[in-house]
């Protein structure tokens, strides 16, 4: 009944000649550039005897790794790490916490 009827073949090759002229400048134009919010992420765990990291951490109430990372600009398995290596100098303490996250709080 209705509808769009078929194509002859000149008018499908001239379409597929259009697509694949289109397909060509959009490759030409286009350049893959890696999406980033704009921060440098630290890859190095920080040293752990910095006054500077201590008095950062020192005024955060609660820390969570989140907080950490985005006060640092570490990853956040880096910030898990720092946390667990203060925890074991007894810098902070652990107040509550599952196996997916835990709290810390700074030892007084």
């Amino acid at each position: 009944m209705g509808g769009q009827k078929k194509r002859n073949i000149s008018q499908m090759d001239k379409a597929q000649q259009i697509q694949e002229e289109k397909r060509d400048e959009d490759k030409k134009t286009k350049t893959h550039k890696p999406v980033t919010d704009g921060k440098q992420r630290g890859v190095d765990l920080p040293d752990l005897n910095d006054e500077k990291l201590i008095s950062e951490i020192k005024k955060l109430k609660v820390l969570t790794p989140y907080a950490v990372s985005s006060q640092l600009n570490v990853k956040i398995s880096l910030a898990k790490d720092l946390l667990r290596e203060l925890e074991n100098k007894n810098i902070i303490k652990p107040v509550e916490g599952n196996s997916r996250i835990r709290i810390y709080q700074v030892a007084a």
